[in-house]
């Protein structure tokens, strides 16, 4: 009786045990399908026609939209593959947490271009025609993805000097995530250092970009409504900026939660991060942009409600 009663309990654990997981796999793959479905009609939206992919201003909108939606999709796969339990090797896992940290230094690198733009546009809007053109824009993106390239090669070569050829096998002991292949002092020195430096030149650039446009906003020369508005934009970027880097403590914050929290409650955490941190900030940009533009919110508007007119 004793035996059986235990398997009982046994049983009911292993049940709720998995009703745990489809719960969180409904609760959290559902409003990324939603935002992905979102991202992918903005995608083409920006594509479908001349104004857009003719406007400097879009060509970065676009840039910054695809960045979110590749980090949404590669970090959707990573916590499934965390809810499942499923256990990768190191090069099945680096390959993907490379992937992932390109796509993260892409968005706020993005919105500091965005933000020289706009601070272009209200201070010299004489020249603004002649420094911000198609040509140079699509240089800045191409820059932007070869500096975040290098970053990435540095990191795979500071990940390959640890000596993964004296394990007994290539199977992780844990869950995949990027804070796991900082496997030596080397990767978490240059991690730390690489993130600090990128959120405070980011800051720096923007809040000057906003001070510059404050500024101009006493000249009585300066449209009023165009600096307004240049300078809520601004205050937009820096709000993206802290929600864009704030995926980088998301890691870190899981494995100490880990060690002092039981299964489940970690569990329940775990998802609550994952939709505050990763979810909501990378379907924020498409949100924000889509409705606050006049010239993309009836296009979209349009798409998402079956192209019947609103």
């Amino acid at each position: 009786m004793s035996s059986q009663s235990l398997s009982n309990v046994s049983a009911v654990l292993q049940y709720e045990d998995f009703l745990e997981r489809v719960i969180t796999f409904t609760l959290c793959t559902v409003p990324a399908c939603v935002f992905l479905f979102v991202n992918g009609v903005m995608l083409f939206i920006l594509r479908s026609k001349p104004v857009f992919h003719d406007s400097c201003r879009y060509i970065l909108l676009y840039n910054l939209l695809l960045a979110d939606t590749v980090h949404l999709v590669v970090s959707q796969i990573l916590f499934l593959l965390g809810v499942c339990r499923i256990i990768l090797t190191y090069p099945v896992c680096g390959t993907i947490t490379t992937f992932a940290s390109l796509i993260t230094v892409i968005s706020p690198l993005t919105l500091v271009v965005m933000s020289l733009e706009r601070y272009v546009a209200v201070c010299f809007p004489l020249r603004h025609a002649s420094i911000i053109t198609i040509r140079n824009t699509r240089v800045a993106v191409i820059g932007l993805w070869a500096f975040g390239s290098f970053h990435n090669l540095t990191r795979v070569v500071l990940m390959l000097d640890f000596p993964f050829e004296k394990l007994e096998s290539l199977q992780m002991k844990g869950l995949c995530y990027d804070f796991a292949m900082l496997v030596g002092s080397k990767s978490n020195d240059y991690d730390k250092s690489f993130t600090s430096f990128l959120f405070v030149s980011s800051g720096v650039v923007i809040v000057s970009s906003y001070i510059g446009v404050i500024i101009a906003a006493r000249s009585a020369s300066t449209d009023k409504a165009s600096v307004l508005k240049a300078r809520n934009t601004l205050l937009l970027h820096l709000v993206q900026l802290c929600f864009s880097l704030s995926s980088t403590i998301y890691s870190p914050v899981l494995v100490s939660l880990k060690k002092i929290l039981a299964g489940i409650i970690f569990m329940r955490l775990h998802i609550f991060l994952y939709i505050v941190i990763i979810l909501f900030p990378r379907c924020l940009s498409s949100l924000i942009y889509g409705l606050r533009d006049q010239t993309i919110r009836p296009v979209l508007l349009h798409h998402l409600c079956c192209r019947q007119k609103v």
